[in-house]
This record gives C-alpha cells, sequence and structure tokens, in this order.
C-alpha cells in the first residue's frame, strides 16, 4: 500500500516522477523529480496528500480486520526535504537509499 500510493503520486501531480524509492517497516526514503520550480502543487501539498491517502488506505485495512489499530498518528508531524545540486548529489542520494535496507538491523526500531 505505501509503495502503491507513492507511485500514485505520478498520476495525481502530472508534474512529479518518483525516481527511486526504499520502503522501509518504519520510514520510507525516496527521490521526487518535479518539473518547474513554481509549477503545479507545492512540495508541502505533494506529501500532505500523500499521508492522508495512506492513513485513508491503513484505516480502512483496520477496519477490516487486516492490519492492527495504530495509536494517534501513522506519519510523524514533519519530513525531512533535500534539493538535489547535480549528478552527484543524485547519486550519493540513490547510493543511501539502496544501501539503507542493510542497516535495519542496527536501527533502534529493528524488530524481527
Amino acid at each position: 500500500m505505501i509503495k502503491k500510493k507513492l507511485l500514485d503520486l505520478e498520476q495525481k501531480f502530472p508534474d512529479v516522477t518518483v525516481d527511486y524509492y526504499c520502503v522501509m517497516p518504519n520510514h520510507l526514503y525516496f527521490v521526487l523529480f518535479k518539473e518547474g520550480a513554481h509549477a503545479g502543487a507545492p512540495l508541502h501539498e505533494i506529501i500532505k496528500w500523500y499521508k492522508t491517502q495512506t492513513t485513508n488506505e491503513y484505516i480502512n485495512l483496520v477496519r477490516q480486520g487486516i492490519l492492527p489499530p495504530f495509536d494517534k498518528h501513522i506519519w510523524q508531524r514533519n519530513y525531512y526535504e533535500h534539493v538535489i545540486r547535480g549528478e552527484n548529489d543524485l547519486y550519493e542520494i540513490r547510493k543511501y537509499i539502496e544501501e539503507n535496507p542493510l542497516k535495519w538491523f542496527y536501527d533502534k526500531y529493528y524488530q524481527k
């Protein structure tokens, strides 16, 4: 569901392309390309839509007995954003995203 809704961003926001992503057990990394600096929806509206869609889907799955209920919020209030400044920066971010699952064992929230 997290991946599907992430890829749905491209249909909802035609100026957005999901370039690279990794869904982790307790967080998500992704790179978005957005055409035009001031065209289309601003980033905070894109993220708000995504969080709303995934939360609503999760609630539906809880009601069906498929997923466990959650306490208060599914998503943290804020998010980290970084403007990519060139090919080397993009390469390093993609590498970080790709290698991150290997570090899950060391995460303070790791569970088998």
